[in-house]
């Protein structure tokens, strides 16, 4: 009896060992998914996601590659996802100095966990679930509504490509719209008449990382155009419609 108390103790105690092993290397499970994946989905979004796609991260960058479309091919290939992650691990730690992705002001263990979700959902068919769905969410809210002259467009604060809103109104005349930025990303709001692409704003707000930003224009009733003039980023989806009555 003596022993299998002994080895009861000796099996528990192991299981401890390796339940805060795990706990310390951020591989816990956090309401069923692994730490790694969640924390790197929300970094790959700040610091990431306004240059790559990514189709499970939202992510709709056009500066660096697609890692769709790169590590699907590495797939096709044989290259297995664990030799994914050793790749992105070391681009993100130490990017090529010929290339245009900086060094990114990460810890070793936040470029693991980029790494580790980027291995995950590259080329990955369908969308993500439980905890991974609600980091970045890319729904929008409804129309931004100009009261008293006033008017307030936010960028997307968990650092996707986007405002909070797609749309907004406003009464014609003297209009100040200020553009809140919470991301940590450098974006800015402009104002353009019409949708045309190639139009030309009208005023903008200046591009930075955070803060509240206004510019008071005096519209006249019309279609208007709101999109950020950060490279990429209008075309990626970070614009929306004004429409002034």
């Amino acid at each position: 009896m003596a022993e299998r108390k002994s080895g009861g103790r000796k099996l528990a105690g192991m299981a401890a060992v390796a339940v805060l092993a795990m706990a310390l290397g951020g591989c816990a499970l956090k309401g069923g998914q692994n730490v790694s994946l969640v924390e790197g989905k929300t970094l790959f979004i700040k610091n990431c996601a306004q240059c790559h796609t990514l189709a499970r991260a939202n992510a709709k960058g056009l500066v660096g590659p697609d890692l769709d479309d790169a590590f699907l091919e590495s797939l096709q290939v044989g290259e297995g996802r664990s030799v994914i992650e050793g790749e992105v691990e070391s681009q993100v730690e130490y990017p090529s100095t010929a290339g245009r992705m900086p060094k990114l002001p990460l810890s070793t263990r936040q470029a693991a966990d980029i790494a580790s979700y980027v291995a995950y959902a590259a080329a990955r068919p369908g969308q993500d679930s439980g905890l991974l769905a609600s980091v970045g969410s890319s729904k929008v809210g409804p129309p931004a509504v100009e009261k008293d002259g006033k008017l307030t467009i936010s960028a997307n604060p968990s650092g996707q490509l986007l405002y909070t809103v797609k749309a907004a109104t406003a009464t014609a005349g003297p209009v100040t719209i200020s553009m809140v930025n919470m991301s940590g990303v450098d974006h800015n709001l402009a104002i353009q008449q019409g949708t045309s692409a190639n139009g030309s704003a009208l005023a903008a707000t200046p591009i930075t990382a955070s803060g509240t930003h206004s510019i008071t224009l005096n519209l006249k009733p019309g279609t208007y155009t709101f999109f950020c003039q950060v490279p990429g980023h209008r075309a990626a989806g970070m614009s929306g419609t004004l429409t002034v009555k």
